[in-house]
């Protein structure tokens, strides 16, 4: 049996690098991929800590083996079942972080997070099956889960359409439905809410607050274009977001002036803190986009929100964008490989790992970890 290795989770704050067995194709829609650059996602942390319990137990009943963690890469095809047409050895492909049959309910209405053709949701690398922190993986369904890669594109900008790209911008940009000339607030500028503002700011928005506690991060988001930033440690949020969208006001007339608040906050954070402050943010006729993944109640101040006529939307990517993003990113419109901060080799994942679980003292946003020979 041939090895390879790979980043496995064996239980709450325990991974290792070690040698496993090499992935072969089980299911005629099967892709076998070499790696050549993956990510760590903060939802990989989640994993790290215990917070997924359908992980653990996964990771625990192979004991010593564990789960390969990991839903985000770049590959170079080497073996494929015999249902695949769209990708042949020796073909470099984008892996999407859904792992989508094509086939069922939700995959033809773009619900593909809750495709169950292959595990209990879209979501399976690195979370029910082995995923891509390895140098090869087994990629279910990979006529609709991969995506040709352009040639000239940085692995660095690619990268980012595995997951936070779509993510971003599905959950947040889209079903927030930001639109030219819109207020918007960004609630959390970390990776996924850097990638809110590229994607937001491909939309005109008049306005665009970013919030966060990180002076570094929002120096970041200034770079990005944010229009306004606020540190809540330093500035009562809801005042200045009222000040600032009250000043946008004042050459209008009347007719055309909005009441103080933003037309869409999306929530990036994942703390019942982040959301509630969204709920105090936005204007009447606006959205909360909630991107964050929250693992405790938050409170619904229902009492002060029925009468705006707000949504709250949520969700779970289904990567259904990344399409478009490929076309955006390809084009020059989108570029997202500024969100890259710190490079290693795919041997070195364990410092990563070390220097992304203290991601603001390192300044680290995303890391690409490339499969070198």
């Amino acid at each position: 049996m041939s090895t390879m290795k790979a980043l496995t989770y064996l239980g709450p704050q325990s991974i290792k690098w070690q040698s496993v067995a090499k992935p072969v194709v089980l299911k005629a829609t099967d892709v076998i991929g070499k790696i050549l650059a993956t990510t760590i996602c903060g939802t990989d942390l989640h994993i790290w800590k215990g917070d997924v319990p359908e992980s653990t137990e996964i990771a625990e009943k192979q004991k010593g083996r564990g789960l390969i963690l990991g839903h985000e890469g770049i590959i170079q095809v080497e073996s494929v079942g015999s249902a695949v047409k769209n990708f042949k050895p020796g073909d470099i492909a984008i892996a999407s972080c859904i792992s989508a049959c094509g086939e069922c309910h939700y995959c033809k209405n773009n619900l593909q997070a809750h495709c169950t053709q292959e595990g209990s949701s879209g979501w399976i690398l690195g979370h029910e099956i082995d995923g891509t922190q390895a140098e090869y993986v087994r990629l279910p369904f990979g006529d609709h889960s991969l995506y040709h890669a352009p040639k000239g594109v940085s692995y660095d900008s690619l990268l980012m359409l595995s997951d936070i790209l779509p993510t971003a911008y599905e959950v947040g940009v889209l079903s927030g439905d930001v639109k030219e000339g819109d207020s918007v607030a960004i609630v959390g500028i970390g990776p996924i809410g850097l990638s809110a503002l590229i994607s937001a700011k491909a939309k005109n928005p008049s306005e665009v607050i970013a919030i966060d506690m990180d002076d570094a991060r929002l120096e970041v988001a200034k770079r990005y274009g944010a229009t306004k930033t606020i540190n809540p440690n330093k500035e009562n949020v809801k005042e200045k977001v009222m000040e600032y969208t009250t000043a946008a006001n004042a050459n209008l007339s009347s007719l055309d002036a909005k009441k103080p608040g933003v037309d869409v906050a999306i929530e990036c954070v994942g703390v019942p803190a982040t959301f509630e402050m969204c709920e105090d943010l936005i204007a009447p006729g606006g959205a909360v986009a909630n991107v964050g993944v929250h693992g405790k109640s938050v409170e619904l101040k229902l009492q002060d929100l029925w009468i705006k006529n707000i949504k709250i939307t949520t969700g779970l990517v289904s990567a259904y964008s990344t399409a478009e993003l490929l076309q955006k990113v390809t084009s020059g419109e989108i570029d997202p490989a500024p969100l890259v901060t710190h490079h290693f080799k795919l041997n070195e994942i364990e410092k990563a790992y070390d220097i992304f679980k203290n991601a603001a003292e390192n300044k680290a946003i995303k890391m690409v970890l490339t499969n070198e020979e």
